[in-house]
């Protein structure tokens, strides 16, 4: 596969097998991330790589917790109210048994944190589908990056006291196996050409 190829087949996966990523693949992918640009060439995202399911589920347990205590209003974003709305009913699991949780972590005061934690998931994204492995795209430690608990026990995990999540990815072999790679009809993304 090309790379264009690549990248327009790549979807999101939510339901995976147990089985591990191997070590030579899942250091392409975080080869991948550690590539991506940053702004000014500052190279400061922190590439947290959890294997460990005990780990996963104590993650997911403060997420619940967290998410259950929100009130969502008509302005929340609909992932966010999915989340706090699963939460409230118990049992949500927001990194769906991925067996890798890749959370990447920026400095607080850096004003490009976003986007190059941004850059590097995508193409942690584009080589997990290149290497026929699903992934996708997890916003909850981002939305909790503030929530006192979690940012305690990530600090456990190694991230650093001024770093914060601002995005995650799941990667592992799907159940069902390697998503449909056909292209997508697009409902949005608009185009305008200014010549």
């Amino acid at each position: 596969m090309n790379a264009l190829e690549t990248i327009l087949t790549r979807r999101s996966t939510r339901n995976y097998r147990p089985d591990p990523v191997e070590q030579e693949k899942l250091d392409q992918i975080l080869d991948c991330a550690r590539q991506a640009p940053s702004g000014g060439n500052n190279q400061t995202n922190h590439l947290l790589v959890i294997r460990n399911k005990e780990v996963m589920d104590e993650l997911a347990a403060m997420a619940e917790k967290a998410f259950s205590k929100m009130e969502p209003d008509e302005n929340t974003y609909a992932s966010l109210r999915r989340a706090i709305e699963a939460s409230k009913k118990g049992g949500y699991v927001f990194h769906y048994n991925a067996p890798v949780l890749i959370a990447v972590a920026n400095r607080k005061d850096y004003s490009n944190n976003i986007a190059d934690c941004a850059c590097a998931i995508e193409n942690m994204m584009v080589a997990a589908n290149a290497l026929d492995l699903g992934s996708c795209w997890i916003n909850q430690l981002k939305w909790l990056n503030e929530e006192p608990e979690v940012v305690a026990y990530l600090q456990s995990l190694g991230m650093k006291e001024d770093e914060r999540v601002y995005g995650a990815l799941i990667v592992g072999y799907p159940a069902a196996g390697l998503p449909n790679r056909n292209l997508m009809k697009q409902k949005g993304n608009e185009v305008t050409y200014i010549d």
